[in-house]
């Protein structure tokens, strides 16, 4: 009894740093003992929240709670932020993190929250990659004839995009910044209408998201000229890199998981380990690059840094183009 005394004791007085350990690890303990919610700040069906879906669905099989799927678009996805960043830090409520999160950050000038103080990231589940495609009847069949093409038209190609400031419009103007072309943006309200556009020969060119295009890519009803990725990807073996014609550029996405800024350290470990065990599972990787992605998994610092680097290129890209949200 005086042990048990004495480590009570030793435990009640202990330093700052041993008490936020004890209740770090009580939470871990705990949690999940309820439903927990991903929030998607986008349309439900798209890669988006079919990537939250299978990470929320590895999560419901493997701790015993339900981490269901809340899609709250709008916003180009700050809306779901704000009330991921306003939420409670106790790992009930999650953030499925994409690309426009790093580009908002520059995009938009009065947010009511600061994706990087408020927004800790988890873990970077995939690399998302975009291709360049054109129409099958355009006389435009490799990224250099499509920069000299650019070059003997200006402002006459058109490029779609699924808006103003989404991934697709942004990673051109990283295309045009490296290369000094001049290309007419027309923006859509959505990945889907631009490439209906450019396959009806409304537009010349589209930088889509792959598992928006890999199916018409397959059928012949798109030609692709290059992937934004640093690699070649596996479903598209013969199609270059941009980056070989173009050195340095890349322009992949990413999808991930971050939580409130204060979440126990933990809670972000076990989500850590939980996902990084469902990205190496080969059905889960299988799904990843079914849609356009390449598994990534890894640290939770390592993801940060990711997202870092993501809102300081993108900043500059937005700041060159002179890039205003709608």
């Amino acid at each position: 009894m005086a042990g048990t005394r004495r480590s009570f004791v030793t435990l009640a007085t202990g330093s700052a740093l041993g008490l936020a350990g004890l209740s770090g690890t009580a939470h871990a303990q705990a949690y999940p003992s309820r439903p927990a919610r991903i929030l998607v700040g986008f349309a439900a069906g798209g890669a988006t929240d079919i990537q939250a879906r299978l990470m929320g669905q590895w999560l419901s099989d493997h701790l015993g709670q339900q981490y269901i799927v809340d899609n709250r678009s709008g916003a180009s996805g700050n809306i779901a932020t704000e009330i991921v960043a306003r939420a409670a830090p106790d790992g009930y409520t999650l953030l499925q993190v994409v690309t426009p999160h790093a580009i908002n950050a520059a995009l938009y000038s009065n947010l009511p929250f600061d994706f990087m103080r408020d927004i800790a990231p988890v873990i970077c589940a995939a690399r998302l990659a975009y291709v360049a495609v054109v129409n099958p009847a355009s006389q435009v069949r490799s990224i250099p004839e499509l920069i000299a093409h650019a070059k003997e038209n200006p402002g006459r190609l058109t490029y779609g995009s699924a808006g103003t400031g989404t991934p697709q419009n942004i990673s051109v103007e990283l295309f045009k910044m490296m290369t000094g072309v001049n290309l007419l943006h027309v923006p859509y309200r959505g990945g889907a209408p631009a490439v209906a556009d450019l396959m009806a020969g409304h537009i010349q060119l589209v930088f889509s998201p792959l598992s928006e295009a890999i199916e018409q890519i397959r059928a012949g009803k798109l030609r692709p000229l290059g992937v934004t990725t640093a690699s070649r990807l596996e479903v598209l073996p013969d199609v270059p890199r941009i980056a070989d014609f173009v050195p340095g550029y890349e322009a992949s996405g990413f999808a991930g998981i971050g939580v409130p800024h204060d979440t126990p350290a933990v809670i972000i470990d076990l989500l850590n380990r939980e996902l990084n065990a469902g990205i190496a599972d080969p059905g889960v990787r299988a799904r990843i690059i079914d849609l356009g992605g390449t598994p990534v998994g890894g640290t939770a610092a390592e993801f940060e840094a990711i997202l870092a680097a993501a809102v300081e290129k993108w900043a500059r890209v937005i700041k060159f183009a002179g890039i205003k949200a709608d």
